[in-house]
């Protein structure tokens, strides 16, 4: 037990949240480069160094340069095994990051200096806050024009009502960027060029009580300021309480430039010494201790034809306890089956390594026959329980969808059931029909765009989306209990059911939810299903 309980305190599994376009993918990149992983850095639209980013495999995410699906990295680092969980920024993808920072046990949100909090980081934030997990954040772009520093912590503060604890603070913005101050070690540090981010730049590091040098090194003007926010900050910010940080109360904030690696190595460091091992999850039987629990894990997403060329399917495995190994049977609890998981992998993007163990804190892709679900729980044998579901989220745009070649009909049921299970979409059927008819409902309106995209360039079949005028879908909780061919509802009301064939209504506005209530006494409603 002792060599895996190592094994399990040496890993730190983090997702990575921002609005898009705060760098949040660049940072990522910069981690690896690090870590040993890459070699060069690719900047993510590609045009210093014309190389895309590693975390972005899907063909629309290269054209595009955002995001669309969540990816999973993992590197070794100064003694710690690091598993990063990259995000989409995007807010039509907010649904796969939801799912995300559920396998995650921290969150680092990354924060544009010049455009400070964003619509997109408030609503990722609530979703850490509603978990209570630890938050740290890196104020990117330093290299560029950036609001007032203390305006920025202020924003912090009051857009997302956490307290900031700056571990660094930065010596100018854009051109006048000099580095940062180091807090904790009461020293300067400046970086030399790193080749447009390429490379890994040299620190040198001034004391500050050497004013003769730092005045040398960062100009009269520059050391002033800095000498006043220094006072300023020591008398203001809120002291730094790692009970706090970890409770998800306080925010530890760094400073830097991802694209020129600013500051990025400073804030690993900080961030590894201020995360945690990996947490205790909550199950039917309570809460599952990482090292003292057998090996168990639940699916957090599942990704199809991630390899063209094989038409596979992987689930993404956290794991939350106990060590695997790829010879041992398992347990698929949703299932009722005893199983191998076949061709364990570690994926770093679009690239695998067949693993033969790995151990809680870890995230890895299982070969996927059709029978996994988002939210299933895997574990011993001889156990038999099941970790808490994963919300299902409401969509809000709808359209029907039609192939354009009927020929095509078995890709496209099976294009279309795929890419669902994968919760990217979701799809309906109107209550007394097959599948000739179907409704796709989607969070945000781009995820019609890559489903068209996913159709025509995996499955080969073209497809034509008519929107539907409806923004509301309710869930019927009591479905046993209400004859579905009997309900009353208003004129713009539709019945259909979902892949499972569970009963929903979809409304075109929300009077028309009320109006069926009341019109069918008993009927219970509700706004997401658990998995």
């Amino acid at each position: 037990m002792s060599d895996y309980t190592e094994e399990i305190n040496r890993r730190r599994t983090f997702a990575i949240i921002s609005h898009p376009d705060a760098g949040k993918t660049t940072l990522t990149e910069k981690f690896l480069l690090y870590g040993g992983a890459i070699n060069l850095a690719g900047s993510v639209k590609g045009k210093a160094t014309a190389r895309h980013a590693v975390s972005d495999w899907m063909q629309i995410e290269k054209e595009r340069g955002i995001s669309v699906t969540s990816s999973v990295l993992q590197f070794e680092y100064d003694g710690y095994c690091i598993n990063i969980l990259d995000t989409p920024g995007h807010q039509d993808f907010s649904e796969d990051t939801y799912r995300t920072l559920m396998a995650a046990d921290s969150a680092v949100m990354v924060i544009d200096a010049s455009k400070g909090v964003e619509a997109q980081t408030r609503k990722l934030f609530k979703v850490c806050v509603m978990r209570k997990i630890p938050i740290f954040t890196f104020i990117n772009k330093m290299d560029r024009d950036a609001n007032d520093t203390f305006e920025l912590l202020d924003d912090i503060e009051k857009e997302l009502g956490i307290a900031t604890c700056p571990v660094n603070w930065p010596i100018g913005s854009g051109k006048a960027f000099k580095g940062v101050y180091d807090r904790e070690k009461k020293c300067v540090i400046s970086y030399s060029d790193t080749e447009k981010g390429t490379k890994e730049g040299t620190a040198t590091e001034i004391p500050v009580e050497n004013e003769e040098k730092l005045r040398q090194m960062i100009g009269d003007e520059a050391a002033d300021k800095l000498l006043e926010e220094i006072e300023l900050l020591d008398g203001a910010s809120a002291p730094f309480d790692l009970e706090q940080v970890r409770s998800g109360d306080l925010t530890p904030v760094c400073f830097g430039s991802a694209l020129t690696n600013f500051g990025v190595e400073i804030f690993l460091q900080h961030f590894l010494k201020m995360t945690t091992t990996p947490l205790p999850r909550k199950a039917d039987i309570g809460l599952i201790d990482p090292a003292e629990h057998d090996f168990s894990a639940f699916v957090f997403k599942i990704q199809a034809n991630m390899n063209k060329a094989h038409r596979d399917r992987i689930a993404f495995l956290r794991i939350c306890s106990g060590k695997f190994d790829a010879q041992m049977e398992v347990r698929h609890v949703q299932g009722g089956k005893i199983m191998r998981l076949s061709q364990p992998q570690q994926i770093m993007a679009d690239e695998r390594k067949i693993l033969s163990e790995a151990y809680a804190g870890d995230i890895i892709g299982v070969f996927d026959p059709g029978v996994f679900s988002i939210g299933d729980t895997i574990c011993m044998p001889k156990e038999n329980f099941r970790y808490e579901g994963i919300p299902t989220f409401a969509p809000e745009h709808f359209a029907r969808v039609r192939q354009l070649d009927t020929m095509k009909r078995k890709q496209f049921v099976k294009g279309i059931e795929q890419i669902a299970q994968e919760g990217a979409i979701q799809i309906f059927q109107e209550f007394n029909t097959g599948f000739e008819e179907i409704i796709v409902g989607v969070v945000g309106v781009l995820q019609f765009d890559v489903l068209q995209y996913r159709l025509k360039n995996e499955y080969n079949v073209e497809i034509r989306l008519e929107n539907l005028p409806y923004e509301h879908i309710r869930w019927i909780e009591n479905k046993d209990e209400i004859d579905i061919s009997k309900l009353t509802g208003t004129s713009d009301m539709k019945k259909v059911k979902d892949m499972k064939g569970n009963p929903l209504l979809l409304f075109v506005n929300s009077w028309s939810v009320g109006m069926t209530l009341d019109r069918n006494k008993g009927l219970i409603l509700s706004e997401f299903s658990r998995n």
